[in-house]
This record gives C-alpha cells, sequence and structure tokens, in this order.
C-alpha cells in the first residue's frame, strides 16, 4: 500500500494559487488602464522600497534579474513618465533611477489594483481563516535555515 504524497499535492496547490494569484492581479492591473507590465509594476515597488535613487544594476540584484532586463523595464517606464535617470551626485557616470511625480501617482494606483486582487482572492475566507491562513503564511515566507546555513 503506498502512502499519499502530501508534500507533492500541496506544492501542486500552491502552484495552482500562485497561478490563481498572478492571474487575478494581471486583470486587476489591466482594469487600472495603466499602461505597464507586471515586470514593469514590480520594479516600481521594488524602486519604492529604496532609500534613495538606486543604480540600475541594485535594482538588478534586488529584483535577481540581469542588469540588461532592468534597463529595458526603465526604459519603458522612462517613456512613460514613471521613471527618470539621475546622476549619481558623487560619480557622474553612475545613473540613479528615481521615482517621478507620475511614478508614485501609478505606484498608488498600482498599490489600489492590488488589494482589489486581494480582495477578489481571499473573499471566500472567514475573518478567522485569513488570521490563519497569514499565520501559515508567515510561517512558509520565513522558512527553516537551510542544512550547512
Amino acid at each position: 500500500m503506498t502512502t499519499p504524497d502530501r508534500d507533492g499535492a500541496l506544492a501542486d496547490q500552491l502552484l495552482r494559487l500562485t497561478h490563481r494569484v498572478h492571474r487575478i492581479q494581471k486583470r486587476h492591473l489591466h482594469q487600472a488602464d495603466l499602461g505597464i507590465t507586471p515586470a514593469q509594476s514590480r520594479l516600481l515597488r521594488t524602486l519604492a522600497h529604496f532609500g534613495g535613487p538606486p543604480r540600475m544594476a541594485d535594482l538588478a540584484e534586488r529584483l535577481e534579474v540581469v542588469p540588461r532586463a532592468v534597463t529595458t523595464l526603465v526604459d519603458g517606464l522612462e517613456a512613460s513618465g514613471a521613471v527618470r535617470r539621475v546622476p549619481d551626485p558623487a560619480n557622474r557616470r553612475v545613473i540613479r533611477i528615481e521615482l517621478t511625480d507620475t511614478g508614485r501617482a501609478t505606484l498608488h494606483a498600482l498599490h489600489d489594483a492590488r488589494r482589489a486582487a486581494a480582495r477578489e482572492i481571499l473573499a471566500p475566507l472567514t475573518d478567522e481563516q485569513r488570521e490563519t491562513l497569514g499565520e501559515l503564511l508567515d510561517t512558509l515566507i520565513d522558512g527553516a535555515p537551510l542544512p550547512g546555513c
């Protein structure tokens, strides 16, 4: 008699949920008519968490992508007026990326779209279930230390 693969079933559920979350967020982003891609929205959110305008290399590292990918994203956001390239005051050869007022307004609209998506995703849950889910997700996000680390 074989034992059920509980971890495999949970992994499948997590993958299906992740795909559903992405679809719903993408739809809400499209409905908000912000004219940016999900990758550009991720860059804007990441940019907002820096204390000051970061270098493109810093953004690439934080986003865990190659610098060329950041250049392409910044090009699109700069064309829409959401970000601008500015010289580093200490080293004019270094270019930093900063949010513009348009970018901050876009970021605010992104937060609204993400909240709307979260409301839709969490709608079937009671308040108690949401609290339990939050605690479980915190545990998974924090994770256990990897062996040897």
